[in-house]
């Protein structure tokens, strides 16, 4: 080991000894193993469609209990499919066995463990009257109150649950494989990725820690991935039909095969200087999904997830952070009538909770941009 590898580590080290003595009091990994003592059957699983975050605190979670908890079955589940770039691929990077989810198979379970949502959120996959043993969660809840269950862990100053779950192989000192360590790592720089991200201390001492551990080669593989086609349409969608009101864009794009389509265009949106609010709406499936991004040096003012709630109240439903939030609206016909209603709806709204007058928007691209090239001989 180097000197410099051996000064690193050693900060890090420091660094997590002191989030350990502040953390003092907070259910952590000692009390986890405590409760589920004598549970032969665990579920684990997350929010529907899920992205990286979700997918790899489940994969570090289900490792951590194999081996701390001989004896147990620990299976891992998902609802919705994944899909659409880069969530596919890293699906397929990643050593995650999971089984299709069935509402049924819940209730045989000893022990349900819900990452990176929460039972009241539009997106957890459980069914009505199934409730977890177990959350472990990094956004807001709109009442502030930490839902109802044995094991609650909802930290909304960490910026990926992945970070929540590498905090208890730090504390039962459990060694995390390099293999394990790009996964986490890729998934932790994703949730905070754009520049809405918000890293707090226990994240930066992740990325910090799982950088010295991480497969460098599966990482890049998962950083640099081929994408699809509808990828690109998505973000000129997004830049074509940008419009910016003083200092708020919105804009929207046509159906899309995965919710991760525009919250990337999203993320991408908010780097344009003029602006600090950035809302997008797409079709997919049967609802209107609505990302929001919130520039750090305005959530002060109103943070995404509180922007979030008043656009969907009474239409949906929707929640986040600080300075990232999303929602989903489910709509009765899909018609474009029924579409473009509810698009208005949202426009007024989210111009009113910024103090911005309905005023002619300026468009993003402007339409002399736009004009399709002729094609190449």
């Amino acid at each position: 080991m180097t000197s410099f590898v051996e000064s690193c580590t050693r900060t890090v080290t420091g660094s997590a000894a002191a989030l350990e003595r502040r953390s003092r009091g907070r259910p952590r990994a000692k009390q986890l193993l405590r409760l589920l003592e004598g549970k032969k059957r665990i579920l684990i699983t997350t929010h529907e469609h899920p992205d990286p975050d979700a997918m790899a605190s489940c994969l570090g979670l289900a490792t951590l209990l194999s081996r701390a908890m001989s004896g147990a079955d620990v299976k891992v589940s998902l609802k919705g499919r994944v899909g659409g770039g880069l969530n596919e691929t890293f699906a397929k990077l990643i050593d995650l066995q999971w089984l299709p989810w069935d509402d049924a198979a819940v209730a045989q379970y000893d022990a349900v463990i819900l990452l990176d949502t929460q039972p009241a959120f539009a997106n957890s996959p459980l069914p009505p009257g199934a409730s977890p043993l177990v959350v472990i969660d990094h956004h807001r809840t709109g009442s502030g109150r930490k839902p109802r269950c044995q094991f609650c862990e909802v930290r909304p100053d960490v910026g990926a649950t992945g970070s929540i779950i590498f905090s208890y192989f730090m504390e039962l000192e459990q060694p995390i494989s390099p293999d394990l360590a790009a996964t986490m790592l890729y998934a932790i720089e994703s949730d905070l990725a754009g520049a809405a991200g918000q890293p707090g201390e226990l994240d930066n001492i992740a990325l910090s820690s799982l950088t010295l551990l991480a497969d460098t080669r599966k990482l890049y593989k998962m950083r640099y991935v081929d994408l699809p086609q509808s990828v690109y349409v998505a973000y000129a969608n997004g830049m074509n039909n940008a419009v910016y009101y003083d200092n708020a864009l919105i804009t929207w794009l046509d159906p899309v095969d995965s919710p991760e389509q525009p919250a990337g265009v999203g993320d991408f949106l908010l780097r344009f200087d003029q602006v600090h609010f950035v809302l997008i709406t797409a079709v997919f499936e049967k609802k209107l999904a609505l990302s929001l991004r919130v520039s750090a040096s305005h959530a002060s003012k109103i943070t995404a997830a509180e922007l979030i709630k008043r656009l969907v109240r009474g239409i949906g439903q929707g929640g986040g952070h600080r300075t990232k939030a999303g929602a989903g609206i489910p709509l009765a016909t899909g018609s474009q009538t029924e579409i473009d209603r509810i698009r208005t709806i949202l426009r007024r709204r989210y111009l009113r909770a910024l103090g911005i007058k309905m005023s002619r928007g300026q468009r993003l691209i402007p339409k002399s941009e736009t004009r399709t090239p002729r094609e190449v001989s």
